[in-house]
């Protein structure tokens, strides 16, 4: 049937699956007539194919309150994190051609403008810390189907580095002129590799200073923390476990880090206040808290453990943040390799002498070699 004339306006007509689909397009117009009716096809065709059409994206602003929601209850055990995203998501709205922008219209160009807009009064580290925000907040629309594609969002370089590591002379220095609760914080982060978060909701409840059936060690028991691998038991070096047999032997509290009056959990800023004095003092500029995070990652690397060891213990969502606390010198993997030799070796001695025979040549006379030729000889 198409598009025909009834009066002054053009009407359309056809059928779809067995329907007779009339209308008028209330136009005058031939040929946007003929759009009207392409479009209505479009628009059922897209219906029988379950498609349907989307919604218009809000903007940021009205997007706000669906996504800290989400936040909330994700992050429900961690406060902190909940005031992070709030405090980084309301200096996103302070830009005004963002706020009021749909999603979907949010691309690389206005990003860019934003972080040109906030580099002029902020640091490299909270313009990227408000970029991951963005980044997190498009990420769920997207998973949400509110929008059709995330925009790349990169960080900005010049952040200051948080991979500062105390060597053990200036820990000596450090841990002899901090005062209290820094000494005691700083000391059980050393050498446990807490991160501050996990520090300072630790409940006596949680600390085991005897060891547990065949365990050399005390240790203390992480119930949830930052990432899905937070769960996880810490084993107490002898200078902790003597540090909170102190603090256990005066305590009031169910923290074992507590507040001025002594009835809740230490503040952060209580730490960060001491901290920020004493590493002025002592020339370390550069270390923050997680310095003493670091240093304990850094040591059990040099210690020799694996980045799966160091994941575990550390409470790393993946291997691959562990990585990098791993750098193996030619002497440890020397050392490594003459571990293996004296692994196969002992293998070899406790073999009857018919698999001994059955041996490759060539590992009968490495074997034999390395052991200066005792084992050859039986060979």
């Amino acid at each position: 049937m198409g598009v025909y004339r009834r009066g002054r306006v053009y009407w359309y007509g056809f059928w779809f699956n067995g329907q007779r689909v009339q209308r008028s397009t209330k136009q005058g117009n031939p040929r946007v007539a003929r759009q009207m009716e392409a479009a209505a096809r479009t628009a059922l065709a897209k219906g029988e194919v379950g498609i349907a059409e989307r919604k218009p994206a809000p903007t940021l602003r009205q997007f706000k309150a669906r996504f800290m929601d989400s936040i909330r209850t994700r992050c429900a055990d961690r406060p902190a994190t909940i005031r992070f995203y709030e405090s980084k998501l309301a200096r996103l709205l302070e830009f005004i051609p963002m706020a009021e922008s749909p999603l979907d219209r949010i691309d690389e160009k206005m990003i860019e403008s934003f972080v040109q807009h906030r580099r002029k009064v902020v640091s490299a580290a909270s313009v990227n810390r408000e970029l991951a925000t963005l980044r997190r907040a498009l990420r769920l629309a997207h998973e949400w189907r509110v929008i059709d594609r995330v925009p790349r969002i990169r960080l900005l370089p010049g952040e200051r580095n948080r991979e500062f590591v105390f060597t053990h002379a200036q820990e000596r220095n450090y841990l002899e002129f901090a005062p209290q609760p820094l000494r005691d914080a700083a000391l059980l982060m050393l050498d446990t590799g807490l991160r501050v978060g996990e520090l300072l909701r630790l409940e006596w409840r949680d600390v085991h200073l005897e060891p547990v059936g065949a365990a050399k060690l005390g240790y203390i028991q992480f119930r949830s923390g930052k990432t899905r691998n937070a769960r996880r038991n810490v084993a107490l070096t002898a200078r902790v476990r003597e540090m909170l047999e102190g603090r256990k032997a005066v305590a009031k509290s169910a923290y074992v880090f507590t507040n001025e009056v002594g009835d809740g959990p230490l503040s952060i800023y209580t730490l960060e206040a001491q901290h920020s004095r004493l590493r002025q003092s002592q020339g370390f500029s550069a270390a923050v808290i997680h310095s003493f995070r670091h240093t304990f990652g850094t040591r059990l690397g040099e210690a020799g453990a694996d980045a799966f060891l160091i994941a575990r213990v550390m409470g790393h969502c993946s291997v691959a943040v562990s990585q990098k606390y791993v750098h193996p010198t030619p002497e440890a993997m020397e050392r490594a390799f003459e571990r293996l030799d004296a692994l196969n070796q002992r293998a070899v001695a406790r073999l009857p002498e018919g698999q001994k025979r059955q041996l490759p040549a060539t590992i009968s006379a490495t074997i034999g070699e390395a052991s200066g030729g005792a084992i050859a000889q039986v060979l």
